[in-house]
């Protein structure tokens, strides 16, 4: 029998399994949820994917007889975390692709990449470029800004992980500096963690975020660890959550309502706490 007239539907996937959230949300807004036949349980972008999708998976672990009885002709995953996922259902015959971007260049590039294996590379293409546009604006303003306060990201609080790459760099784009660039580098989130506090509290951070995943930030917590009553962030009270479901997650919502919040908090770290801080050194007070 000849093959199928090549088309679309010969061409791109048809029942996709997103396995973490950055690939549902952006398959939503290109327009190709139709497309998504399971979701991660940890999933809350969009809100209505809840609803809408049966949940297959946790982050390390998955419901590995509910993925193969949807048929998937397409996994969609993200990082060595969860190869164990992967080579299980490639055993059984699946097709998986598994993303490991760590940086908002390869974020960019992933996405691009999705939007093409369904046929919306051009559409895409110009979703990116909006993205991308508001990047260089807010590093615009945050380029003028004469303090660039310190930041100390805490993706996870027993034992102390500090911020991945991608979230590193977004620090800068908003004007701030993350004070541990060189574990930033580092790929795998074992070796971003800190062995004490005493590094932390030597760096003095002005501004602490913390994003702790699946469960809640607690700010007085921080405030009350030994020896970090004398961090310039505990002295002005400038500790902040940013939920990671909007900036640990790589894609769309990190480039946009994450940077946007990041940007948020140091802008009015300019305002109300740089040192002789007035209307110029914010760049937008006046």
């Amino acid at each position: 029998m000849p093959p199928a007239p090549l088309s679309m539907a010969t061409l791109t996937p048809q029942r996709i399994v997103c396995l973490t959230e950055e690939t549902t949300e952006w398959l939503y807004l290109l327009g190709q949820e139709w497309r998504i036949v399971g979701i991660s349980g940890y999933t809350v972008r969009p809100k209505r994917a809840r609803e809408e999708k049966p949940r297959v998976s946790a982050f390390t672990s998955a419901k590995l007889d509910k993925i193969l009885a949807l048929q998937p002709d397409c996994v969609l995953g993200f990082s060595d975390m969860q190869a164990d996922i992967a080579a299980a259902l490639i055993r059984a015959g699946v097709p998986v692709t598994v993303f490991n971007q760590r940086s908002v260049a390869e974020i960019l590039g992933v996405l691009y990449q999705v939007a093409a294996m369904v046929g919306q590379g051009a559409q895409g293409l110009s979703m990116l470029q909006k993205m991308q546009l508001s990047m260089q604006s807010a590093q615009a303003l945050g380029a003028n800004f004469s303090h660039k306060p310190k930041v100390y990201f805490e993706e996870w609080d027993t034992p102390r992980i500090s911020a991945i790459r991608w979230v590193s760099e977004l620090i800068g784009v908003a004007g701030g500096q993350d004070i541990f660039p060189e574990l930033a580098a580092q790929p795998l989130g074992k070796h971003r963690i800190l062995a004490d506090d005493s590094e932390i509290i030597a760096r003095n951070p002005d501004i602490i975020i913390g994003s702790w995943c699946g469960k809640k930030f607690r700010p007085e917590l921080v405030a009350a660890r030994p020896g970090w009553g004398d961090v310039a962030a505990v002295k002005t009270g400038q500790l902040f959550e940013i939920k990671s479901a909007d900036i640990l997650q790589p894609g769309p919502a990190a480039l946009t309502d994450g940077l946007a919040q990041l940007h948020r908090i140091i802008m009015d770290w300019q305002r109300d706490v740089a040192p002789g801080r007035t209307a110029a050194h914010t760049g937008a007070a006046a």
